[in-house]
C-alpha cells in the first residue's frame, strides 16, 4: 500500500502530466499556478519527469522568444499518465465510497431518514432540510 505522501506525488505528477499534455507550451510558473504547488516544485516535478523520459522538451519553432520550451509527452509518457489517470480514478472512487459510508454513518448517528430531520418546538413540528446544511431552510411539518 502506498503512503499519503507516495499517493500525493502521484497526483502532482499525474496533474503535471494532463496538464502538459493539453497545453504543451505551458510555462513552468503557469504549471505551478494550475497545479497548486510551488514554482520550484514544479521546476523539480518537469525536471523528474524528463530525466525519466517521460517528457521532451521542445523549443518553440516560431517563437521569437527563443529561451520558451514546450514540453511534449513521450509514448513512455503517454503511458505512464494512462497508469496514473487509472490509479488517480481507483484512489478517487475508494474515497468516495470511504466518505459515502461515513456519510450514511453521520445520518444514522442524528436519526435521518431521507435526508429531513423532524423537531418538536412550542407543539409545532418543523422539518428541517439537510440539502446544503446552512440552517436557512426549513418547513412547517402540516
Amino acid at each position: 500500500m502506498a503512503s499519503r505522501r507516495d499517493e500525493q506525488q502521484a497526483e502532482i505528477r499525474f496533474k503535471v502530466m494532463r496538464l502538459i499534455s493539453q497545453n504543451p507550451e505551458m510555462s513552468t510558473r503557469q504549471v505551478a499556478d494550475e497545479v497548486g504547488i510551488s514554482n520550484g516544485s514544479a521546476y523539480y516535478v518537469l525536471t523528474a519527469l524528463v530525466e525519466k523520459g517521460f517528457v521532451k522538451l521542445s523549443n518553440f519553432k516560431n517563437n521569437p522568444r527563443k529561451g520558451q520550451y514546450a514540453y511534449l509527452l513521450t509514448p513512455k509518457g503517454i503511458r505512464e499518465k494512462s497508469l496514473l489517470t487509472h490509479s488517480f480514478i481507483e484512489r478517487k472512487r475508494q474515497e468516495f465510497e470511504d466518505l459515502r459510508v461515513e456519510i450514511q454513518a453521520l445520518e444514522e448517528d442524528v436519526g435521518l431518514g431521507e435526508a429531513t430531520a423532524a423537531a418538536q418546538s412550542d407543539g409545532v413540528d418543523i422539518v428541517f432540510c439537510f440539502c446544503c446544511l446552512c440552517n436557512s431552510h426549513f418547513f412547517l411539518k402540516s
